[in-house]
C-alpha cells in the first residue's frame, strides 16, 4: 500500500496536476475515497449493520486500518466542526508530507460513507518525522 500511495503521489504532483497542488491534493482524496468506499463495502458484507457511530469508528481503527496498513491508527481524533477548504502547509516539507496524507483521509471518509457516516476528514501534521 505505501508503494502505491508514493507512486500515487509523485504522479500527480509531478506530471498530471504539477502547477495546481491544490487540484492534486483532491484528485488523490478522491481516489482515496474510493478505494475506502469500496473496500469496507467488502469488508462489511457478511457483518450485521453497527448500531452507532463508535462501533463504526472503533471498526476502522482496529479492523479495517490493520488489513490495509498493517498496523493500527495512532491517534484518531473526532469532533463535530465543519471546516472548508485545505490548510496551506507553510514548508515545502510539510506541503510534501501533507500530499501523502490525503489518500488515507480519503479511504477514512468513504470508508465511513459507507458506514453511514458522512463526514470530512483531515490529518493533522503538528511536526515532521525526524
Amino acid at each position: 500500500m505505501d508503494g502505491l500511495v508514493t507512486e500515487m503521489v509523485s504522479s500527480y504532483c509531478t506530471r498530471f496536476y504539477a502547477n495546481k497542488p491544490e487540484l492534486a491534493a483532491r484528485r488523490i482524496e478522491a481516489i482515496g475515497y474510493q478505494v475506502g468506499h469500496q473496500l469496507s463495502e467488502r469488508y462489511t458484507i457478511e457483518r450485521p449493520r453497527f448500531t452507532d457511530h463508535l462501533e463504526a469508528i472503533k471498526f476502522i481503527c482496529k479492523d479495517f486500518w490493520s488489513e490495509l496498513f498493517k498496523k493500527q491508527i495512532d491517534n484518531l481524533k473526532t469532533n463535530h466542526r465543519v471546516e472548508n477548504g485545505m490548510e496551506d502547509p507553510e514548508s515545502k516539507g510539510a506541503q510534501a508530507m501533507s500530499m501523502y496524507c490525503y489518500f488515507p483521509c480519503g479511504i477514512i471518509r468513504g470508508a465511513l460513507s459507507n458506514l453511514g457516516i458522512p463526514c470530512a476528514v483531515s490529518a493533522d501534521i503538528s511536526s515532521l518525522p525526524a
